[in-house]
């Protein structure tokens, strides 16, 4: 009898914290009867399975049957991937509240349970024979090396386009078959952020113009990048590259479209005006195309019971509501572990999600002036708060990941905002007080002081109190933001690794 008949596989992972490791392990089961029958009564002239390896396929033969396990097999071709693979932050340094750590802490330490102790999907690309795209082995998108659209070999400020020029642009690649592919398309921004990586260091309020020692938070070993062109009147960090995904509330507060765009140059997700400040110009991006994998950044949601959501898209598990209160980061942190000590929703192994996980439950389509809601599927329980400018609104969310600075400084966490991403402005020039607007949308990745000791006053608030924030648009400091967990969900998780079969 061939009991690895019309056998399957399932990956079983383990997450080893604290080394940046995966150790992974898969098993054969089988779904034919003379097979299943003999896991209890063996055939004559045959050895008995030993005791523990006959449970272990009479359960793996269950999951089979009961269809989690898919089909596997050279004659069906090699397993799929998730459709929404979240690829690894690449931050590798723990940090405090301040800098970075020389080692990360251990279990019963303050600050455990960081961005760089908890491994996920390595970043895996491959760069094509002739230069021109870019191939994410994880995602399985497809990119184009280079925002140079000029054709004159030369990456600047010229080679941008405006929104309506980046959409036109990817759709006269499709057209025109650009490398053998008729499927180039402007990517969503969540196709784009998943080529964001967190080993870089955030140049805001760097005063000089030699960048050759700035790290920017795209691979440069394998994607074409430039800072902004400080001779041409533009800020280093201007390094925005345009998404697919026009902030909903339109007009906005300021009276414009945004857009939603990463920066490369340091580091966020932001609402762009469509226009510059004034209205007679236009905003300009970097603009790389994509293709491929059209299902990712689609989530797919299923509420498991006991409080507890699982997204069979990426293969993470999430805790249905969140912290309640909002908190710093270090105890963010803490309060994850102590979840953990409760055995939260039937598990102790949950985690603060690192940037790239939390910005995957995001929702483009939602937003508190359109939807009256957070920017995240109502399966979610999301706390209600009142926002600065005394609006009902809905919080930021802590992510594991420090948002280091070009100093060394690992003082700023990330945070994505599900509600309002407000900034303090001046209603008028002449104006002696400032006012909250969203300035960059729900769903803005930022980040804010680890510590209130932070927080940076800007003046006094027009309804009110004190205008805490910083930047040239304000941004809204808290330094007290929620938290809500996450973890693998192993049932759902569909990257498939070589046999190993029973005996």
């Amino acid at each position: 009898m061939d009991v690895l008949a019309n056998a399957h596989t399932i990956p079983a992972w383990r997450m080893i914290r604290g080394t940046g490791a995966i150790a992974t392990e898969s098993v054969k089961c089988t779904l034919d009867k003379p097979a299943i029958a003999g896991m209890y009564k063996p055939a004559m002239n045959t050895k008995p399975m030993p005791p523990l390896i006959r449970s272990c396929a009479i359960a793996l033969t269950a999951l089979c049957l009961a269809g989690f396990i898919p089909r596997a097999g050279a004659a069906n071709g090699p397993e799929p991937a998730l459709d929404y693979a979240i690829v690894d932050t690449a931050q590798s340094t723990c940090y405090n509240a301040i800098a970075a750590l020389g080692a990360c802490p251990d279990s019963d330490a303050a600050f455990y349970g960081q961005d760089a102790q908890n491994a996920g999907h390595a970043p895996d690309y491959t760069l094509s024979s002739d230069g021109l795209l870019v191939t994410d082995n994880v995602t399985g998108l497809t990119w184009e090396r280079s925002p140079e659209t000029t054709g004159d070999g030369v990456l600047n400020r010229d080679d941008k386009l405006t929104y309506s020029g980046a959409l036109a642009h990817c759709a006269a690649h499709a057209a025109a078959g650009y490398a053998g592919y008729a499927d180039w398309r402007l990517p969503s921004i969540k196709a784009l952020y998943s080529l964001i990586r967190f080993n870089g260091a955030d140049p805001s309020g760097y005063g000089g113009t030699d960048t050759s020692a700035l790290t920017p938070f795209i691979d440069t070993s394998v994607f074409t990048f430039t800072y902004g062109d400080t001779t041409a009147g533009e800020r280093v960090i201007d390094s925005q590259y345009a998404s697919s995904n026009v902030y909903v509330m339109n007009p906005s507060d300021s009276g414009f479209t945004k857009l939603f765009g990463v920066n490369f140059a340091d580091g966020r997700i932001k609402g762009y005006d469509l226009m510059m400040p004034g209205g007679n110009t236009q905003k300009t991006f970097f603009v790389i195309c994509v293709r491929g994998n059209t299902a990712y950044g689609t989530n797919d949601f299923s509420d498991n019971g006991a409080g507890a959501i699982t997204d069979r898209a990426t293969g993470l598990m999430w805790a249905r509501d969140d912290s309640g209160a909002g908190m710093n980061w270090q105890n963010a942190l803490a309060w994850v572990q102590a979840q953990n000590g409760l055995d939260a929703h039937g598990h102790n192994d949950w985690r603060l999600p690192n940037a790239k996980e939390l910005h995957s439950i995001v929702d483009y389509t939602r937003s508190p002036a359109t939807t009256h809601s957070a920017a995240i599927d109502p399966i979610f329980n999301t706390t209600p708060i009142t926002d600065e400018g005394g609006l009902p609104d809905w919080p930021w969310y802590w992510a594991s990941t420090t948002h280091a600075a070009y100093s060394g400084a690992g003082a700023a966490g990330i945070y994505f905002a599900f509600g309002r991403a407000g900034g303090w402005q001046k209603a008028t020039p002449g104006a002696t007080c400032y006012t909250f607007y969203d300035v960059h949308g729900a769903g803005a990745q930022r980040s804010d002081p680890k510590t209130s000791a932070g927080i940076v006053t800007m003046g006094s608030a027009c309804n009110g109190g004190t205008a805490y924030g910083l930047g040239s648009q304000g941004d809204v400091q808290r330094a007290s933001n929620y938290a809500r967990l996450v973890r693998d969900d192993t049932l759902t998780r569909r990257t498939y690794l070589p046999v190993i079969t029973l005996p």
